[in-house]
């Protein structure tokens, strides 16, 4: 059964960087697509960015272009997010999540499981 935990988040100053890690286990992370998402208060968990199992295929969303960079290291079982240039609007809490379903990319329905989530906070 595969586990995912994140890592990375923080509170961070609006300009700021952070760098998220999303470590699995229980299973052969080469052979999965993986996604990063994120879910303010109130408001429903957004799509970030995906990246496929042998980094082939990027996208990430518009709020996240030219900003957002994910990365993934198969040897280590690890997809990264970096993200600089952080905005007050970019806080959330980040989860990475394993692609199980053939279909669109930016919704969350196509992923399981779900890591716990890591809190970013970006102060003005």
């Amino acid at each position: 059964q595969v586990q995912l935990v994140e890592s990375g988040g923080g509170l961070v100053q609006a300009g700021g960087s952070l760098r998220l890690s999303c470590v699995a286990s229980g299973g052969t992370f080469s052979r999965y697509d993986m996604g990063w998402f994120r879910q303010a208060p109130g408001k429903e968990r957004e799509f970030v960015s995906y990246i496929s199992r042998f980094s082939g295929t990027i996208y990430h969303s518009d709020s996240a272009k030219g900003r957002f960079t994910i990365t993934r290291d198969n040897a280590k079982d690890t997809v990264y997010l970096q993200m600089n240039s952080l905005k007050p609007e970019d806080t959330a809490v980040y989860y990475c999540a394993r692609k199980s379903v053939s279909s669109f990319y930016y919704d969350p329905l196509n992923y399981n499981p779900w890591g716990q989530g890591t809190q970013v906070t970006v102060s003005s």
